[in-house]
């Protein structure tokens, strides 16, 4: 669930908390101080049941970009090579960031990389592997990562790993 999903959830819950609190005053034998814990508690577990959700998102991600990366038999540590550029959103709500690959050996290589979708405390919000082939020698080539979803507020880029092959 994305964090505009969990606000929207959140702000449902509240609005619940908010009937529920002017309505305590029933025959239910519930004081406005039990149910507004009551409804508290259940706005507790939706947040926690999102925060599972985009937890997991997270690690389905990451389990792809580990499948990926690994397939690239006898790759070489190339972190040096790579670099992002500053994050833009897509017509469709998605994160992207031109990345630029500048091969530094004297033939020509292709690339594997790692891009990690961060919010402002480096919390992992999503990750992607970029493919980056036949770059010349000595030369540089851009591509594109893009989130595997939307994302909203404030996402940093940052290059997680890369594999020259």
């Amino acid at each position: 669930m994305t964090r505009r999903g969990v606000r929207g959830a959140s702000a449902v819950l509240v609005a619940m908390i908010v009937a529920t609190t002017a309505s305590a005053c029933s025959d239910s034998g519930d004081t406005a101080s039990s149910t507004v814990s009551k409804a508290a508690s259940a706005a507790s577990s939706v947040a926690s049941s999102a925060a599972s959700k985009g937890a997991d998102v997270v690690a389905s991600a990451t389990a792809a970009a580990e499948d990926k990366l690994n397939s690239f038999k006898d790759g070489v540590n190339a972190s040096g090579d790579v670099k992002a550029g500053a994050p833009a959103t897509d017509k469709d709500g998605h994160i992207t960031s031109k990345i630029t690959v500048k091969n530094s050996t004297d033939s020509k290589q292709s690339y594997a990389v790692q891009v990690n979708f961060q919010d402002p405390n480096g919390n992992l919000l999503d990750t992607v592997v970029v493919t980056v082939d036949d770059v010349a020698s000595k030369g540089s080539k851009d591509a594109t990562a893009r989130s595997n979803r939307k994302l909203d507020g404030d996402v940093k880029i940052e290059v997680g790993k890369a594999l020259r092959h």
